[in-house]
């Protein structure tokens, strides 16, 4: 999408009023330099790849007639829900319900996104409309598929083969309780979440599927997956702005719900948590908080499929196209992650940052006394106003390198408190716990450089290294010796030196 244009000044002039004129010429300086770069563009699987998916679900789990595999073609029949398949007995196959609520939704995206479901290379899912609309405008599009059949494929009469399931709500009940609603229908083993203006990728279902069997052959049944996503504009003919997100990460969900979407989860835990009213508007983050919660320490639980699998479309009215429209969504977000932190028993507070849908918790006192799950936060290291160092992964690789120093990264995770596989020792705190292990395996003590602002004054004096250290390896060593004792490395990129 083209760096000027009306929605774009609306953002920046918005940007402007909150932030000031610093900020905003430094935000504006970023995006120019990222506009420079080349452009996105998403590239589907080709025909050849799309083929090879159906062939490998059409034989999954046992030898098919050719009337089995004309059945795959157009659809999976109510019956096949109704055994082995929606009991779990055949556990070589996933079945999804995927759960839109509708309201006041134009026909022409209802559409698109009915098309994107039967586009699926994967056969085994349901979608369920729960739709709040007062008139019958929708209704009446589902009545004309009920009669017609599938859009693009008159001979399949997805309504009669029972995997498109509308409901017709009594009232609106807002997004939390309509989306609640036809969570309560849902028949699959997961649930997926789909907006009634977005599209899924023709292999949403393949790989979320995949992934799920692959998990359950290491003995893990995934409880919460999620894709990569972009967004496209109003006629879905373009696509821009690629999210490619991260595996799971505590603290950088706090700062943000980058998990967003394609959001899939175990349908127990989902109809178990459900989404909560006092949070429309970020009710989705608020479930993704609650069940991250449940599954800490369960990791492995929580998938993420590193695929753009989902396309969020922008125009007018939505939130992806206009941030500002929706000011009472980012408020509800900042309640969740504040929910989040209370019920951790935290004694923090979230307060919003300079970008739209970002929080920061502030921890009152030492932060190590309210997150025994920490042995060591870490800052950046700046050289010549650029990034030189902080949070690294497990070989040593540094996160955000050569970042100008006033700049937030890519969708601003520079600038976000985030998890990290390993910190640079040369700006460190580590827990006063963890400071005998610290000099075992530093070969030093561990000593603080004194007073130095808010934050720094229990960092370690790097300059009591050896003169020959590789602070590098000796970081990559400390921090993989915290995490076996099952710490925590939290990066704050606030904490630079």
């Amino acid at each position: 999408m083209g760096m000027i244009s009306i929605a774009n000044l609306k953002k920046a002039a918005y940007y402007l009023r909150r932030n000031g004129v610093k900020n905003t010429w430094y935000a504006a300086r970023e995006r120019l330099e990222e506009g420079r770069k080349p452009p996105y563009c998403y590239v589907p699987p080709d025909t050849r790849e799309l083929e090879a998916q159906r062939q490998e679900w059409t034989g999954q789990g046992r030898e098919r007639t050719g009337q089995d595999q004309e059945q795959t073609r157009q659809g999976i029949r109510a019956s096949d829900w109704d055994g082995r398949i929606a009991s779990g007995e055949e556990p070589e196959i996933v079945t999804f319900s995927i759960v839109v609520p509708t309201y006041q939704t134009g026909e022409q995206f209802l559409v698109e996104l009915v098309e994107s479901l039967f586009a699926q290379t994967y056969p085994y899912w349901e979608l369920i409309l729960a739709d709040a609309t007062a008139d019958d405008s929708v209704a009446q599009v589902a009545r004309r598929w009920e009669q017609e059949g599938s859009p693009g494929e008159r001979d399949a009469r997805p309504w009669e083969d029972g995997r498109i399931r509308y409901c017709h709500l009594a009232s609106n009940g807002g997004i939390a309780g309509n989306t609640n609603a036809g969570i309560a229908l849902a028949r699959g083993a997961y649930v997926g979440l789909l907006d009634h203006d977005d599209l899924l990728t023709q292999d949403a279902l393949h790989h979320m599927a995949r992934a799920i069997l692959a998990r359950r052959q290491e003995g893990v049944e995934p409880g919460l997956l999620y894709s990569d996503e972009d967004k496209c504009n109003g006629d879905g003919s373009l696509f821009f702005e690629p999210n490619e997100k991260e595996d799971f990460n505590l603290d950088l969900l706090l700062c943000n719900n980058y998990i967003c979407h394609f959001l899939v989860m175990k349908r127990e835990l989902i109809q178990e948590l459900g989404f909560r009213q006092a949070y429309d508007g970020a009710q989705d983050y608020d479930l993704v908080l609650r069940a991250a919660e449940r599954l800490l320490g369960e990791e492995r639980q929580m998938v993420h499929i590193p695929r753009v699998l989902y396309h969020w479309r922008c125009h007018a009215g939505s939130t992806a196209e206009n941030p500002a429209s929706k000011q009472y969504a980012y408020e509800a977000g900042g309640r969740a992650v504040q929910d989040f932190a209370d019920r951790q028993g935290w004694k923090a507070k979230v307060y919003p940052m300079k970008h739209l849908g970002f929080y920061r918790l502030h921890y009152e006192g030492e932060i190590f006394a309210s997150r025994p799950d920490l042995g060591a936060v870490g800052g950046r290291v700046l050289e010549k106003g650029r990034v030189a160092g902080g949070r690294m992964s497990a070989q040593g690789e540094v996160y955000y390198e050569g970042l100008r120093e006033a700049y937030s990264g890519y969708l601003h995770r520079a600038v976000l408190f985030q998890d990290a596989q390993a910190l640079d020792i040369r700006c460190i705190q580590v827990r006063k716990e963890c400071r005998e292990l610290f000099r075992q395996v530093v070969g030093v003590p561990y000593r603080t450089r004194g007073a130095q602002g808010k934050g720094k004054g229990e960092l370690f004096d790097a300059s009591t290294l050896p003169g020959d250290c590789d602070w590098r390896s000796v970081s990559l060593a400390l921090s993989q010796a915290l995490r076996e004792r099952g710490y925590r490395l939290l990066y704050d990129p606030e904490r630079g030196i």
